[in-house]
């Protein structure tokens, strides 16, 4: 699988990995920030555990409504989380998202790598959802 196309975006965000790992992990965090191009969510659900799942309903400026979920496969709390991802409308497109977090003197280095990708236009999508969701991301913690 190493020749299917991934995606690396790294941030540092201020504040402490134990903040962002909750921002990552807990509902009540993730409507607050998870808005790639100004969707808002409508529901997060999560079961931050091996094995557990996660479901994130999403509403787009257009009126759509995708959702998106997955298993965790591994859980390092504060440091690092692996987890499958796909959306409703393509469930057998599952790809892999590995998240790390490392301490970055006050602030943390976020490094999340989605892979997996089933083709280009899958992965070209996600790096511009990404990308925009984690500038959220640092302004939430600004």
């Amino acid at each position: 699988m190493a020749d299917q196309p991934a995606v690396t975006l790294q941030r540092r965000i201020n504040a402490a990995p134990a903040k962002v790992y909750a921002a990552w992990t807990e509902p009540a965090h993730i409507v607050k920030w998870m808005h790639p191009y100004g969707c808002n969510v409508l529901l997060a659900e999560m079961d931050v555990k091996v094995g557990g799942r996660f479901r994130i309903a999403l509403r787009t400026t257009e009126g759509e409504e995708p959702e998106v979920s997955g298993t965790f496969r591994e859980v390092e709390p504060h440091a690092k989380l692996v987890y499958t991802w796909a959306w409703s409308g393509t469930p057998e497109h599952e790809s892999l998202v590995t998240l790390t977090l490392r301490p970055d003197g006050n602030g943390t280095l976020l490094t999340l790598k989605h892979e997996q990708f089933f083709d280009e236009a899958a992965r070209d999508s996600h790096h511009g959802g990404w990308s925009s969701a984690l500038d959220v991301l640092e302004q939430y913690f600004a």
